[in-house]
């Protein structure tokens, strides 16, 4: 019961957190969890939670849901995966890592000091960051930083880019709790341990997206840049 009660409270963290920007739930949760449950049940109960937050958000943020935005991410993922895949087995994963990391760090501490201009983006990048999203994640578990780059870099509102952040991860993610549950990773107390968390990670996620709603674009787009960073530092350890 202690365990679920902790469990409940990382959740909680979590969805504040992605409620805030639109990713990083995970980012939050893996490490914690780790540390109270084996990693195998925390991947599973960490992508329902993502479940439910992006729901709530995706609901919360309809009316910014623009599939054109979404499209060419989530379809430039799709060829990403296979190559990400190949990498895995074919490539130094350790080497790619530290220089994915080292390249997050730099590109997000450059951006929290200089604050350069918006770069307005065409569609053709929008395929590229969504290859990438695909293969990074297919290869680390970590895809999400070509699309949060891209969608920073577009000028559109924090609105716009939760909205877009929480299409993609919102498909991504149903495709990885299927697959879960076909292949028995999703467990029955993986079920019962999404039934006791999901209501810590929907307060959170409610309380993060009211803390959006009272600060500008400017603040939010730094906010992602920090994360960022943590999540280059992660990488490189």
């Amino acid at each position: 019961m202690a365990s679920c009660l902790l469990a409940g409270i990382v959740f909680l963290a979590a969805g504040f957190v992605q409620g805030l920007t639109g990713f990083g739930s995970a980012l939050v949760a893996i490490p914690l969890l780790s540390l109270i449950m084996d990693v195998k049940q925390a991947v599973p109960l960490c992508i329902l939670n993502g479940l439910a937050i992006t729901g709530y958000l995706a609901i919360q943020l309809r009316r910014d849901l623009d599939p054109a935005r979404i499209a060419p991410l989530l379809l430039g993922s799709l060829p990403g995966i296979l190559v990400g895949a190949t990498l895995l087995k074919t490539l130094d994963s350790a080497l790619i890592r530290s220089g994915i990391g080292l390249l997050l760090v730099s590109y997000s501490l450059y951006n929290l000091f200089f604050r350069p201009r918006p770069l307005y983006p065409g569609r053709a990048w929008a395929w590229l960051a969504g290859f990438l999203t695909g293969a990074i994640g297919a290869a680390f578990s970590a895809g999400g930083p070509p699309a949060i780059i891209y969608t920073t870099l577009s000028g559109w509102s924090k609105n716009e880019i939760k909205a877009t952040l929480t299409g993609l991860f919102a498909i991504n993610s149903s495709l990885i709790a299927v697959a879960h549950a076909l292949t028995g990773v999703t467990t029955r107390a993986t079920i019962v341990d999404f039934g006791v968390t999901v209501p810590f990670v929907l307060a959170g996620t409610a309380l993060g997206s009211m803390m959006t709603d009272r600060i500008d674009r400017s603040t939010y787009i730094r906010i992602i840049h920090v994360l960022l960073t943590i999540m280059g530092l992660m990488l490189l350890a």
